[in-house]
């Protein structure tokens, strides 16, 4: 155990950087997205689920790597393979011969994490630029928000001075260290971002058809519910809480030994839902405000949809087009801003565990390698559109397709196995009583243990199936 290694301060810190690793766009964005186009109530009870029975016992299992062993996540499944050498059952000698496979998810964790930072910095960018396009009032005057979008896009300068800006202000703050960086802002932003999400969600009950946008939230019609919404509803839990690829294991690596791992995931899960319904019920009532418009608007709903959203409520009440949409796209860059530390410090940790060099760094070798890979993605739109090495994919749809299609489902998969068969049962109970100092009622082991060896496995089985024949 690295005891030497920072460690966050206060239990608050850690719900706020956790809430904040897991808070991100696809909470803001992809979930409204998904929650239109598959039916709305029907699927946010079947998500509710989902976040309950998959996400609770996977993040778990994540925070039980990272504290367990107080280092990156590629030395973590080292360490607790050498520290356990053999695993007892009639299936020890298959725990044996992969032995040297499960470290691998550590590193395949961050690859992954590198290669999603690239591209989401480039759409938090995107996000950037149409906050100063919101606050200057320049937003308020496009007539057509598809071809404005399209022509920023596939500019060859701009996404990327954007890009380079998002980077540039996430390496600030990882630099500063665990307490006096991801802790001290998580605790600024996170609250901040509720803040914004309620003011927003109180303006768009205001509009003309918000009570059409909430009752599509709230009324669930069960006939819409068929297999393809609930994988849809699977997915979506399991994407939007980040799991699996090492950003929750690096932050519970800083975690105190009397933190509670089982109530600290359900904190988180339950804030990350939180935002994510909060979320709807900003947008949904603003969609059905405006003729034309619908639910199932898609994935051009920030860039395209929504600013037009704006410039009809601009030309009905001109201040509150102007806050709401200013306010909107601020949410958006705290909601990527608290996700992208997360990516950052994991790879960052990496560098100072295994490489015992300092922070500073550490910092500047992810960001120097997240600027080059995120200039190639966002040039992707514009100069090297026809440039597709990758079986007929850009690099910004490219390294989308290896995370989301291969690298997180499977490293869920791995995740679950690992913690629920591989590692010693009594490791994992001592992890979660911290060392057996908190009672849990058997039930509880016992529904654990079920939902991470036999649920989870099957769960993101399932969704990695979908997402490749989707």
């Amino acid at each position: 155990m690295n005891t030497n290694r920072g460690h966050f301060a206060t239990r608050l810190g850690i719900i706020m950087a956790t809430a904040g690793s897991s808070v991100g766009l696809g909470n803001v964005w992809r979930f409204p997205v998904e929650t239109g186009e598959n039916g709305g109530a029907a699927f946010i009870l079947i998500y509710l689920l989902c976040v309950v029975f998959l996400g609770v016992p996977m993040m778990t299992a994540e925070f039980i790597i990272g504290r367990r062993t107080h280092t990156d996540i590629a030395s973590a499944y080292k360490q607790l393979v050498l520290q356990n050498p053999t695993s007892p059952g009639r299936f020890a000698w298959l725990h044996r011969r992969f032995n040297k496979l499960w470290p691998m998810t550590g590193y395949a964790g961050m690859v992954c994490v590198t290669l999603v930072l690239s591209y989401y910095a480039v759409v938090a960018g995107w996000v950037l630029k149409y906050a100063v396009d919101a606050a200057t009032g320049t937003l308020a005057h496009v007539s057509d928000a598809s071809a404005y979008f399209y022509a920023f896009s596939s500019s060859t300068w701009t996404p990327l001075v954007w890009a380079l800006v998002f980077i540039i202000i996430t390496h600030i703050i990882i630099q500063r260290g665990v307490q006096n960086g991801i802790e001290r802002f998580s605790k600024l932003l996170m609250p901040l971002l509720f803040l914004i999400m309620l003011l927003l969600a109180v303006g768009s009950f205001a509009m003309p058809g918000a009570s059409r946008g909430v009752e599509f939230l709230l009324k669930p019609d069960f006939s819409k519910i068929n297999s393809t919404v609930v994988l849809s509803a699977l997915g979506q839990a399991f994407f939007s809480l980040s799991i699996a690829i090492g950003c929750l294991a690096t932050y519970a690596s800083y975690f105190k030994p009397d933190v509670p791992l089982m109530k600290t995931a359900a904190n988180v899960v339950g804030i990350d839902t939180m935002v994510a319904i909060l979320s709807g019920f900003i947008i949904f009532p603003a969609v059905f405000s405006v003729e034309g418009v619908g639910p199932d608007a898609g994935p051009g709903l920030v860039f395209v949809t929504l600013p037009s959203i704006f410039n009809s409520l601009f030309g009905q009440a001109p201040v509150l087009g102007y806050i709401f949409s200013l306010m909107f796209y601020i949410l958006l860059i705290l909601a990527a801003l608290t996700s992208a530390i997360s990516m950052h410090e994991e790879v960052t940790a990496f560098f100072v565990d295994h490489y015992h060099t300092s922070r500073r760094r550490a910092a500047t070798y992810m960001t120097l390698t997240t600027i080059v890979l995120s200039s190639l993605c966002a040039l992707s739109f514009g100069p090297l559109a026809n440039f597709k090495p990758f079986v007929g994919r850009g690099f910004f749809d490219a390294f989308d397709d290896v995370t989301a299609l291969w690298i997180m489902p499977l490293s869920g998969i791995v995740l679950s196995v690992f913690v629920g068969w591989r590692l010693p049962k009594a490791l994992v109970i001592e992890e979660l009583t911290n060392n057996h100092t908190l009672h849990f009622p058997r039930w509880l082991f016992v529904s654990f243990f079920f939902l991470i060896r036999w649920v989870a496995p099957i769960a993101i089985t399932l969704i990695f199936i979908n997402e490749l024949v989707g």
